[in-house]
């Protein structure tokens, strides 16, 4: 465990791990081929060049952080605006084929309450595009944990408006929040106090169920079975990978390195698998444990 100052305003901490989240996206789009093999690959040195590339995960997680500054709350309008935008100057970062009609009606013009429906047969996106960009929200609102689920469910529903995937938003912003309140308690006390109050704070559904599931295997498990069990992401929904993300978080909590690599072990959706790991576990490491030169290789952030 890494000393952090018990003094740090919200938008610092946003930072923490808006960084921590911009380089597992990287890291593990990087490696998102190649993901059993993460391991050999970091021990022996041969991860690309300086100039990872990042997704829309971070894309959209710094527009939260901009949302963030401005306005210290999340408005769902102005939030779209700001995730439209970014895609309009940028669409070629990995969005999917449904995010990409609802921010394409956003950028023209379409109320979000109508565009995010629209795309998805009116039920809304259940998928984990909530739950990715989301961990630097919850160290924002760390202090007050029932904001904090407001604020999340406000950053998600532009997007992804289904029950499960606002669980899966607020799932990972609560873990995010609670890492941070616990970063200088013991790691398996502050395990215990995360997934505590995940569960009791993610809405019920599908997605709290798998969380559940999750908190009942041991970290001794390995990640091949906890994904076989849990599901990876491969179905890019957020009961498919947030309860997953968040064992492998709490997994190696005090280790960002560990749990990235760890977490590709899974395979799966990897850039956001790693995003949603790197937002949480750089609240407990600090900036000070992403290994430097994993940070110095990411891309620069371009945030306003």
């Amino acid at each position: 465990m890494t000393a952090i100052p018990n003094r740090s305003s919200p938008l610092e901490r946003a930072l923490i791990s808006l960084d921590g989240l911009s380089v597992g996206d990287a890291f593990g789009e990087m490696l998102s081929t190649r993901a059993k093999a993460a391991r050999r690959i970091v021990a022996s040195k041969q991860l690309p060049p300086p100039g990872w590339w990042h997704t829309d995960d971070t894309q959209m997680a710094m527009a939260i952080v901009e949302e963030l500054k401005a306005a210290q709350t999340i408005d769902p309008a102005r939030l779209g605006e700001r995730f439209a935008a970014r895609y309009d100057r940028d669409p070629e970062r990995g969005y999917g084929k449904g995010a990409r009609m609802v921010l394409r009606a956003i950028f023209e013009g379409t109320n979000w309450q109508v565009a995010n429906k629209k795309a998805f047969s009116c039920e809304g996106s259940k998928g984990n595009g909530g739950a990715m960009r989301v961990a630097p929200l919850g160290a924002y609102f760390a202090d007050d944990l029932p904001r904090l689920v407001h604020e999340a469910r406000q950053s998600c529903v532009p997007t992804h408006s289904h029950p499960e995937g606002i669980a899966g938003a607020i799932a990972v912003a609560v873990a995010a929040g609670v890492t941070w309140q616990n970063r200088l308690r013991p790691l398996e006390e502050a395990r215990q106090l995360i997934w505590k109050t995940v569960l009791e704070l993610t809405p019920a559904g599908e997605t709290h169920d798998a969380l559940v599931h999750a908190s009942d295997l041991p970290p001794v498990t390995s990640v091949e079975k906890a994904a076989q069990h849990l599901g990876s992401g491969f179905l890019v929904t957020a009961p498919d990978t947030v309860p997953f993300a968040i064992w492998c978080a709490a997994r190696h909590l005090d280790n960002f390195s560990e749990a990235l690599i760890s977490t590709l072990e899974g395979d799966g959706d990897c850039d956001t698998n790693c995003a949603i790991v790197g937002g949480i576990v750089s609240l407990y490491t600090g900036r000070e444990g992403i290994p430097a030169e994993w940070l110095t290789s990411r891309e620069r952030l371009n945030l306003e």
